[in-house]
C-alpha cells in the first residue's frame, strides 16, 4: 500500500519553506492564490516551484468570497461573484460560526438583515447553503492571472474550489490544455458530480465548506466515502490538526481524526492555511501525522 503523505499550504514569504519541503511526509505543496504576494507572481511562483515538491495552486472558481470589507453595523456585503437565490435565505461567515439571514440579493451584494458583529474582510468565504443558489462564472480575474503565469513557467497542476459540473474544470483547461485538476468537493452538487467519477480529475474532500453545505452534519461520513470510492487517489483537506493551528497541544480529537481518516484509505492528506501560518504548528502537524502514519 502506498505510503500516505501530505499536501503543506505554504505562506507565499515564509522563511521557513525549506525546511517544511524537507519533511519526509511532504509530498506537495499548496498556494493559496487569495494570499497577497509581494512583487512579480512569476518570481513568487518560480521561488515555490524551486523547493523540490509539486506546486498546486489552489484557485478559487465558484467559491463565495468577500469582495470589500464590510464594517459593523452593516447591512450589506459585496461577494466574488454574482449570484441568484431566493430570499429570505442565510448566509454564513466565519467557517460557520456566524450565519446571517439575507433578505435580498442585488447582483453581487447581499443585503442583510443583521451582519456578522465583526470586520468581515476581502478574501473571507462565505457559505450559502441553498438548494437554488446560482454563482454567475467559474474563474475570477485573479484565476486567469494565476493559471496564465504558472503556464508560462511550465507549471500545471491546480486546486479548484466549489467544482460542480464538468464545465468548471473545463474552464482552467481552456487557459492551460495542459492542465491537471484536482476538483474540490465542497457542495451537495459537487458531491453528486464526483459520484459520476468525473474523467481524468482528481478528486478532493474538502471538509470544511463540504460540512457547511450538507443538510445534516454527520453526512459528512458518507461523503468522505463516497468521494473515495469515486476516485481511490483523492485528497482529504480541512480541519486536520486543528488544536495546533490555534497555539494548541495535539489532541485526541487530532489524532483520532487523522487515524480515521486514514483507516477509510485517503492516502493524502492537506494541512490548510492556519496551521501552516508558523513553523512550529506546521512541524508539529507533520510530526503528529508522521507518528499516527508509523503507529
Amino acid at each position: 500500500m502506498t505510503r500516505p503523505g501530505v499536501i503543506v499550504t505554504v505562506p507565499p514569504h515564509a522563511t521557513f519553506l525549506e525546511e517544511v519541503a524537507a519533511h519526509p511526509l511532504v509530498v506537495g505543496l499548496r498556494l493559496n492564490t487569495v494570499m497577497p504576494v509581494r512583487g512579480p507572481l512569476e518570481a513568487v511562483l518560480e521561488r515555490l516551484a524551486g523547493l523540490g515538491r509539486p506546486l498546486w495552486l489552489d484557485l478559487k472558481g465558484r467559491q463565495l468570497r468577500v469582495a470589500e470589507p464590510a464594517v459593523p453595523p452593516f447591512t450589506a456585503v459585496r461577494l466574488s461573484h454574482r449570484v441568484r437565490l431566493r430570499t429570505p435565505a442565510v448566509a454564513l461567515f466565519g467557517n460557520g460560526r456566524e450565519a446571517a439571514r439575507v433578505l435580498e440579493v442585488d447582483g453581487d451584494r447581499l443585503l442583510l438583515e443583521d451582519g456578522p458583529r465583526r470586520v468581515v474582510g476581502p478574501g473571507e468565504s462565505v457559505n450559502i447553503p441553498a438548494a437554488d443558489l446560482e454563482v454567475e462564472g467559474v474563474l475570477t480575474a485573479r484565476d486567469e492571472e494565476v493559471v496564465r503565469g504558472a503556464r508560462a513557467l511550465g507549471l500545471h497542476d491546480y486546486m479548484l474550489s466549489f467544482v460542480e459540473q464538468a464545465a468548471d474544470v473545463d474552464a482552467v483547461r481552456a487557459l492551460d490544455p495542459d492542465a491537471r485538476v484536482v476538483a474540490k468537493v465542497e457542495s451537495q452538487r459537487g458531491l453528486a458530480l464526483a459520484r459520476e467519477r468525473l474523467p481524468g480529475v482528481r478528486l478532493m474532500a474538502a471538509r470544511g465548506d463540504l460540512y457547511l453545505e450538507l443538510a445534516r452534519p454527520h453526512h459528512v461520513l458518507r461523503a468522505l466515502k463516497d468521494v473515495l470510492a469515486a476516485d481511490p487517489e483523492a485528497i482529504v483537506a480541512s480541519r486536520l490538526c486543528d488544536s495546533l493551528a490555534r497555539g494548541l497541544e495535539p489532541s485526541c480529537q487530532d489524532i483520532t481524526d487523522a487515524a480515521y481518516v486514514l483507516s477509510l484509505g485517503y492516502r493524502t492528506l492537506l494541512l490548510g492555511d492556519e496551521v501552516c501560518l508558523r513553523r512550529e504548528s506546521v512541524l508539529s502537524a507533520l510530526n503528529l501525522l508522521e507518528a499516527v502514519v508509523e503507529g
